[in-house]
């Protein structure tokens, strides 16, 4: 069944993420609410939202509004209708009757509900109309949480239960799996589990909030919030409802019925208004101190508040083994943990369902987890798992791999889905070589480079892998949650604070080479970015000769944030990018002056399609609703371009002086007006130094290397300064800019 006009009922939070991510899927698509203002209302809420839910904020007229009393007519016109009202049952039974009665025959109806079962939902329906009904449990924010559980009945027509998982998954960009109808789904069934066991532990160990969220974090591959950061973002009360929700629907002796049992201080939060970030803190709260905000967290055994610390556990990426094998409370915490997480989805095979991959597929795409339970088995070693596993009574599963002792029970990745992703294809690949920044596999007759750092940030070895892997066609792409958030600026740091600069001078300078080599390799180089494109990262994709995009990116030069200037050719590339333009053939300082606004004011771009305009994208560069189609494109692109030949060397023609003293004027208004102080302006220089071509006039041909050699000194110029090092130290300490 093609699905052409799509309606959603509910314009909440996840009615309006719906209808917006139908919106980029360019799906024509009406949004209902008891009143047309409503509607109205979320439908301008979609257009201001932050972090952005439309790909293109000019689509916005795709999605019309209307109200359940007098637009109801709409549903007679729909493929598709999905249910997005509060979890009421009552309410959704009369949605129900009034949606069969006006749909046209065969349009499938679903409901969004994350907790209730299809079962009850569907009650009241015919066995006619529960074939066409199931339930799109869609994770929020919809545009950037990858999973889509689709559940079905034993009255399902399959079919029809495919063709919406085909459209989801190639029109919506979703990892669309098909679930059977037990509480919680999946994702949430395991998700909500490892949270409580996180949170309950924490209080049996006597852990500060701080420590527990350090390590049921990053080292065990799980975000940076944590336990009860998560807890606070999600809601502390909302969370109590779903706990209820289990509490009723799974049986007496389910291992969940053990850790959702309610905790006091978490009852004392709600009934004092501590709901979380919506209400006036939870485990967290912002508190004042001589007008400076200061973060607070609650002490989980007095329930008073107090300055939070930060936890180092020396633990820069995912390392579970590292982790689990500590010998201090962190260590016996984190394999408290893990092992009951493992028990406990392990329990779920094959009850819940038969494919134990597609829980950790759910625990990735739900909740932007690393590794998944049984992939956290599988890296800790099954020998070395059963060796310290307490016990394991009637979990077949578990009972069964004691047994076999199979290091290799794990199988094919990402069954729930036909695209060949590089999920798949990384075990069938060769390593060909790894260090402590990237890693490079060779598959067929293609390389892949993979950054393994905290957000993928750049350093030598980074570039090593880079420049090692052009002896065959390469891709660099990822499963991170971002492409590359940029250089290193700690590693660059540890130099500028033993005044070691001439190292600093040399890193970058092998950053100009290996992004030089990548562009003028022999072979196609193809970047694959998803995420944060930022920095460093950019000047790698701006040098790569061809670019898939996901759609959820976010791109640009950012440099000067940091009182830097980009230094690895994202100047040049841009300067060469802009200058291909007709404006700028008949002016020619329109490029420069362009780059110079782009650049100065850091701007970046949440999709391709504001990417473009910037030309941080072009138009030919691929751009993916689906991540998983990121690797199988790439290769396409290989194949398509097996007779390759790297581009010709860029050449400039810039004005010099005059040009410079054009953005001086520029950066002296931005000062006079406050927008810039001090240290805006010498960065501003520095860039108006790159940009106009230094010594120059407009009669002298530049090329890349001169471009280069720019970017590299005015770099230099400004790390050195005590204004750009306390810039940076700010951004690293606080994850915010400072201005000075």
């Amino acid at each position: 069944m093609e699905i052409k006009n799509v309606v959603v009922i509910g314009s909440g939070t996840m009615g309006s993420g719906i209808a917006a991510q139908l919106c980029n899927a360019n799906i024509p698509v009406t949004l209902l609410d008891l009143k047309t203002e409503i509607s109205q209302k979320a439908k301008d809420k979609i257009f201001n939202s932050r972090p952005p839910l439309l790909i293109d904020k000019s689509k916005i007229d795709s999605i019309k509004v209307g109200n359940i009393s007098d637009d109801f007519g709409v549903v007679g016109e729909a493929d598709w209708i999905v249910e997005a009202v509060v979890e009421r049952i009552d309410i959704k039974h009369n949605i129900y009757k009034k949606i069969f009665n006006n749909r046209k025959l065969g349009a499938i109806v679903s409901s969004n509900t994350s907790s209730i079962p299809i079962k009850i939902l569907s009650q009241n329906l015919s066995d006619e109309q529960k074939k066409d009904f199931c339930i799109t449990h869609f994770f929020n924010p919809v545009r950037y949480m990858g999973l889509l559980e689709i559940v079905k009945s034993e009255n399902s027509d399959l079919n029809k239960i495919n063709s919406l998982k085909s459209f989801c998954e190639n029109l919506l960009g979703k990892g669309a799996i098909i679930c059977n109808d037990t509480p919680g789904f999946l994702g949430n069934r395991v998700g909500v589990y490892a949270m409580q066991v996180a949170m309950t532990e924490a209080f049996k160990m006597k852990l500060s909030i701080e420590e527990a969220d350090a390590v049921f974090g990053r080292p065990m591959g799980i975000p940076k919030t944590g336990v009860f950061g998560l807890y606070d973002l999600i809601g502390i009360d909302l969370m109590a409802d779903v706990l209820k929700s289990f509490i009723k629907e799974l049986s007496e002796n389910d291992e969940f019925q053990a850790v959702a049992k309610e905790i006091p201080l978490v009852k004392k939060l709600i009934e004092t208004g501590y709901t979380g970030r919506k209400g006036k803190g939870g485990f967290y709260r912002m508190n004042k101190e001589n007008n400076q905000k200061i973060l607070e967290a609650i002490n989980l055994e007095t329930g008073k508040y107090s300055k939070s610390k930060k936890i180092d556990l020396g633990i820069d990426t995912v390392n579970l083994n590292l982790l689990i094998n500590r010998k201090d409370k962190y260590g016996e915490y984190a394999w408290t943990v893990v092992s009951k997480i493992i028990k406990y989805a392990s329990s779920l095979v094959p009850g819940v369902t038969d494919k134990f991959n597609d829980i950790d597929e759910a625990m990735r795409l739900g909740f932007n987890w690393v590794m998944g339970p049984f992939e956290m088995l599988k890296s800790i070693g099954v020998k070395i798992f059963f060796e310290r596993l307490d016990s394991y009574e009637n979990n077949s599963f578990l009972e069964k791999l004691s047994k076999t002792k199979d290091e290799n029970f794990y199988g094919e990745r990402q069954l729930y889905t036909d695209i060949e992703t590089l999920g798949k294809i990384r075990p069938k690949s060769i390593k060909v070589d790894k260090n402590n920044s990237a890693e490079i596999h060779r598959f067929k007759d293609f390389n892949i480079v993979e950054f393994t750092t905290k957000a993928c940030a750049l350093d030598y070895d980074s570039m090593d892998s880079l420049k090692n892997a052009t002896d065959k066609p390469l891709i660099i792409i990822n499963e991170s949650m971002q492409f590359s958030a940029g250089v290193n600026l700690s590693y660059t740091m540890n130099f500028a604070e033993k005044g070691d600069f001439k190292s600093i001078e040399k890193f970058i300078k092998y950053f100009q080479d290996t992004c030089k080599h990548l562009k003028y390799s022999k072979y196609p180089v193809v970047s694959a970015p998803s995420g944060l494109t930022l920095g460093g990262g950019f000047e790698v994709l701006v040098q790569s000769n061809f670019v898939v995009s996901h759609t959820n990116i976010v791109i640009g030069l950012v440099e000067t944030i940091v009182g830097l200037i980009p230094a690895g050719g994202g100047c040049k590339e841009m300067l060469w990018r802009w200058s291909q333009t007709d404006e700028a053939k008949k002016d020619p300082d329109y490029a420069s002056l362009k780059v110079f606004d782009i650049i100065g004011y850091a701007k970046t771009a949440t999709s391709p399609i504001e990417a473009e305009p910037l030309k941080y994208l072009r138009p030919e560069d691929k751009k993916i609703m689906n991540r998983n189609s990121l690797f199988s494109e790439s290769k396409q692109i290989i194949k398509n371009n097996s007779e390759f030949t790297p581009p010709d060397e860029c050449k400039f023609n810039l004005s010099g002086k005059p040009l410079k003293e054009k953005m001086i004027k520029v950066l002296e208004k931005l000062y006079n007006d406050k927008i810039i102080l001090d240290h805006g302006v010498e960065v501003g220089k520095e860039l108006a130094n790159v940009l106009s071509g230094g010594d120059t006039t407009i009669n002298k041909i530049l090329s890349e290397d001169d471009l280069f050699k720019l970017e590299l000194e005015s770099f230099m110029k400004l790390i050195e300064t005590k204004k750009t090092q306390q810039r940076i130290k700010h951004t690293l300490s606080t994850g915010k800019p400072l201005v000075n």
